[in-house]
């Protein structure tokens, strides 16, 4: 099977490259790439409902948003990306390859459930899907070294199921391989080796650099851009309540496509104007809206940045 090198790490570009892997190409071919801290959500999720937002922002960790279903993943240098794709029919064994290619490796790898590859009962590996006419590409993660710490305050929302559970938790069901790869001393020597096993000989299909510029320009019109990554979500809705110095302030608001379908004030608050004129400006935009609107009218000596925390 031929491979394409990609050494960028930019997330919005790499998601075009997949794509243009995908659409553009008419051979099988794969890749192995990396991402820069990112976390990456599925193609149907809300990324508010699903990532720890104000981590994110104070951690310089970019949101990104794939063209396959699925949950969202953080993606470190720690971690080795693939994505395999090709006609339809020459895809049937590429679901297990992965799987199969590590335990020729050492590892004990095995399938389990929709996407996911194990070690010991442990996640090393998850994966999607997308057809696009009578294509297929499969895509996926190889934890080598991921800060899981940071994996878990990324995608932990307060007052969510994972936060509840905690960070012990969460490194109990996942597994990095390098613990499971002794002979590799590096994730660029893991790398190297996978790549080999994978080609089986097959030369790198070289991409042109007008087939590098369109990929920059899909990134640019559509991978980049805050209507794909944040406004291109459903309806979630959510709740969230603190006290400050004007009294409680609690919110109950809908997003939908990135910006307030809903939102309702409630709380012991003063304020000289009703929240609800507030909410009202609010409707149909982003909520970072917020931090450009004049609020201590509507709740006593509280700064917009202070009201934005209840939305991040």
């Amino acid at each position: 099977m031929k491979y394409v090198v990609n050494t960028c790490t930019e997330p919005q570009w790499n998601m075009a490259h997949d794509e243009f892997l995908l659409e553009e190409l008419t051979e099988t071919v794969f890749c192995l790439w990396q991402n820069r801290p990112s976390v990456i959500v599925g193609l149907n999720q809300n990324p508010y409902a699903e990532v720890d937002v104000k981590y994110l922002d104070a951690n310089n960790i970019t949101l990104a948003r794939r063209v396959t279903g699925g949950g969202a993943v953080y993606h470190d240098l720690g971690n080795l990306n693939y994505s395999i794709a090709g006609p339809i029919a020459q895809m049937e064994d590429k679901f297990s390859l992965m799987a199969r290619t590590l335990q020729q490796m050492g590892v004990p790898a095995e399938l389990s459930g929709r996407n996911d590859i194990l070690v010991h009962g442990r996640k090393c590996s998850g994966y999607a899907k997308r057809l696009s006419k009578n294509r297929m590409m499969i895509h996926g993660t190889l934890m080598w070294d991921v800060d899981l710490e940071t994996l878990t305050r990324a995608l932990a929302i307060p007052g969510s199921k994972l936060e509840a559970k905690g960070i012990a938790s969460v490194r109990s069901r996942v597994a990095n391989l390098k613990d499971y790869l002794p002979q590799f001393q590096t994730l660029a020597q893991f790398q190297a080796a996978l790549q080999e096993r994978l080609a089986d000989g097959s030369p790198e299909l070289h991409l042109s650099p007008e087939q590098r510029a369109g990929i920059d320009q899909v990134a640019d019109q559509k991978f980049r851009t805050w209507e794909w990554n944040w406004g291109h979500s459903p309806q979630a809705s959510f709740r969230n309540g603190k006290k400050f110095p004007c009294g409680t302030v609690q919110v109950d608001y809908t997003l939908k496509n990135g910006v307030f379908e809903r939102l309702t004030f409630g709380g012991d608050f003063m304020g000289n104007q009703p929240a609800e004129g507030l909410a009202e400006k609010l409707i149909g935009q982003r909520p970072e809206a917020i931090l450009a609107t004049k609020v201590s009218e509507y709740f006593d000596g509280l700064s917009a940045a202070e009201l934005y925390t209840l939305f991040t």
